[in-house]
């Protein structure tokens, strides 16, 4: 499906995971993409075979300082997303996203360009309502080691929702539920890379406690469809709308599924649980389906085959 007419458009965070599919599908549309990062969790290898693309565009820059460009569209993506990376470095996590949310709106602003923020789940906290629905104002510690990233994005929400009221800005916010598939950074701590690389390293499988936590994981390619579908949405549509699989998953049926799919000969081990780790975790995508006429299509089991497969093919080179 296209949507639109051809534009200049800037993704942050664009040599990422998400980002580097959100550029190669723009790119597909037959947009020109300025895909700005500064690497540090993202690497230039995410989008290397979109660099001999005449409308492609690799620049090295941090949003927490301002950037002068002109485009028409903002995705704005950048801020590292797993614990690991967020937590080296805390106060430049929040900066991220709260400095980085006013330079790009900033930006927007002087371009009267659309903007779309990329906030996450973890708004939600550890959730006393499940499924989630946006309306949920969320439980989060406020004095965590989660908390740089997790009240980084809620701020940055903030700042979406106060520059669309008080400067009438064409701004779109999605909270993204956990997401996987090619190009997941294999160290960042996230339970899917995390069981996978294990297992194909023959490593005992670690699963926190005892692994009946449950999470909801999207494939990337049905997150980036639902990202595209936000951003091609009218004025009327600002958000937030969740987005990812209602599929409701224990770590341990995850753990599972990996072993099966790697045939590795590991096992599974048990950690205790880290501080502040949300019990439960699935999106209520009611509105996602209503306003944008998107459901998640790939199943755990084909998404984490193709997963399994990249990392599989990373470890080889």
């Amino acid at each position: 499906m296209r949507y639109g007419s051809t534009k200049k458009i800037l993704v942050t965070g664009g040599a990422g995971f998400l980002g580097s599919h959100l550029c190669e599908r723009l790119l597909e549309q037959g947009h020109e993409v300025l895909c700005v990062d500064n690497f540090f969790t993202g690497a230039r290898r995410n989008v290397a075979h979109l660099l001999d693309n005449s409308s492609f565009e690799l620049m090295r820059h941090d949003v927490t300082h301002p950037l002068f460009v002109e485009v028409d569209e903002i995705y704005n993506l950048a801020c590292p997303a797993s614990p690991v990376h967020y937590q080296f470095d805390p106060v430049q996590t929040t900066k991220t996203s709260v400095h980085g949310a006013i330079n790009m709106l900033g930006l927007a602003k002087r371009l009267k360009a659309k903007v779309l923020q990329a906030s996450t789940s973890e708004v939600y906290g550890d959730p006393e309502v499940h499924p989630q629905p946006e309306e949920y104002w969320g439980r989060v510690n406020p004095v965590g080691f989660r908390s740089c990233y997790d009240e980084g994005k809620r701020c940055a929400e903030t700042l979406f929702f106060d520059y669309y009221r008080q400067h009438k800005l064409a701004v779109k916010v999605v909270r993204i539920f956990n997401t996987y598939g090619p190009r997941m950074h294999p160290n960042d701590g996230r339970v899917v890379s995390n069981l996978i690389v294990q297992a194909l390293k023959g490593e005992d499988i670690t699963i926190y406690g005892d692994g009946s936590q449950t999470r909801a994981f999207c494939y990337v390619d049905d997150l980036i469809e639902a990202m595209m579908r936000m951003m091609a949405t009218g004025p009327e549509v600002v958000g937030p709308i969740n987005i990812g699989n209602p599929g409701e998953f224990s770590i341990r049926q995850l753990a599972d599924l990996v072993i099966e799919l790697t045939g590795t000969t590991s096992k599974i081990v048990s950690r205790p649980l880290p501080p502040d780790d949300p019990r439960q975790r699935r999106p209520d995508i009611t509105r996602a389906k209503e306003v944008l006429g998107w459901e998640p299509s790939v199943p755990l089991r084909e998404g984490l085959t193709k997963t399994v497969a990249y990392f599989q093919q990373l470890m080889r080179e």
